[in-house]
């Protein structure tokens, strides 16, 4: 059975405290097929030509972050390799003229593993992760809709960042669920509005015609990962459904914990 494709935004190591956010990502992978492994597409991980993270067991987890309190760096989730969908991914981005680079000595990092252990606790499903090799959006739609074939596979493909990141927002002082900056409201409603009309040509344009655009991303790596997770749900031949079903919503110390599933 062909699977759906998700967006999700993973955040911080300590989004993995709040129970809601929790409980939603348990409720939600529970809600359709157990894949056959998953192709996570992170934030955290920008290099280009295209890389894909280690097929080796035991390869450690990249905890991506600093400052934080030692519970985090404790984390573990072992999760199987995926070489046979390491071989797949390379096959079809090579064929679309793609050349991909292996990094025997990458694991997951947070935005893989954070929202991973929620999903799948026992950390059974084989994971690889794939690179940004850039943040443009159209560039990465196209890679995105060379994967497509994968979801009949039965592969899972998530992508994970977040739907407004704006750090000088985030205030550890104010209770997580207080009330979001204007502009994260802003650019959260018209993303929600966008995504659910499937307006494809308005989210490729995002920072030109989302409001608050430039206020809700600074920098566009939290959100890049949707192009991705959008083009595999278009599909090679653009016959896939592209109109995004919220599965997640509500914000985390201002930013936009949004998530969409397509498919």
């Amino acid at each position: 059975m062909s699977q759906p494709v998700l967006y999700l935004g993973h955040g911080a190591p300590p989004l993995a405290d709040d129970a809601r956010w929790t409980a939603e990502l348990a409720r939600w992978s529970a809600r359709f097929t157990r894949p056959s492994s998953i192709l996570m597409v992170s934030a955290h991980w920008e290099t280009a030509p295209i890389a894909l993270s280690s097929t080796r067991p035991g390869t450690p987890l990249v905890y991506d972050f600093w400052g934080f309190p030692q519970k985090y760096y404790s984390v573990t989730y072992p999760a199987p390799p995926a070489p046979g969908l390491a071989d797949s991914v390379e096959r079809l981005l090579s064929s679309a003229g793609h050349p991909v680079a292996h990094d025997d000595a990458r694991g997951l990092d947070h935005g893989a593993y954070v929202p991973l252990v929620e999903m799948y606790p026992e950390a059974d499903v084989p994971v690889v992760q794939l690179s940004l090799p850039t943040l443009d959006p159209r560039g990465l739609f196209d890679v995105g809709r060379v994967l497509a074939p994968l979801r009949d596979e039965g592969v899972l493909i998530i992508g994970s960042g977040f739907t407004t990141h704006n750090l000088s927002w985030f205030n550890p002082s104010a209770a997580p669920d207080g009330t979001p900056p204007a502009a994260s409201a802003e650019f959260d409603h018209w993303a929600e509005e966008s995504m659910a009309s499937g307006d494809v040509d308005a989210l490729l344009d995002a920072m030109h015609r989302a409001p608050a655009a430039h206020q809700a991303h600074p920098r566009t790596e939290h959100w890049a990962p949707v192009y991705v997770a959008l083009g595999a749900a278009y599909g090679s031949d653009g016959s896939g459904d592209v109109a995004g079903r919220t599965a997640v919503e509500g914000f985390w110390f201002g930013l936009s914990k949004r998530s969409w599933q397509f498919g």
